[in-house]
């Protein structure tokens, strides 16, 4: 069984058991999250589409630990000009583990 939902703006999709990273989340480490804006739900047999969420599910998990990650280097440049600029990004990650997907 697997679901997909919606969470800031990107899609996932989940399985029991399964350990996602996720864009920053409020909770702290051990604390519960609940996803309620399923997009499907798939059962192994049948895949249940919502228009636009499946009404009842929901998607359950548990917070292991919030992190940074990876750094980004932007580097943009004029040739023959010398011109160039760097720039470096680390994103706030929050890496949930999905203990339950519940279907409506």
């Amino acid at each position: 069984m697997y679901a997909i939902f919606k969470d800031g703006g990107r899609q996932y999709r989940a399985e029991k058991g399964a350990t996602l990273e996720l864009d920053q989340q409020g909770p702290k480490e051990g604390e519960k999250v609940e996803f309620t804006e399923v997009v499907l739900v798939h059962d192994g047999k049948k895949a249940t589409v919502g228009a636009p969420t499946v009404k009842g599910a929901k998607v359950l998990g548990e917070v292991v630990k919030n992190f940074r990650g990876d750094k980004i280097r932007v580097f943009k440049f004029r040739k023959r000009e010398g011109y160039h600029r760097t720039r470096g990004h680390r994103s706030e990650l929050t890496l949930v583990k999905v203990t339950d997907i519940v279907t409506g």
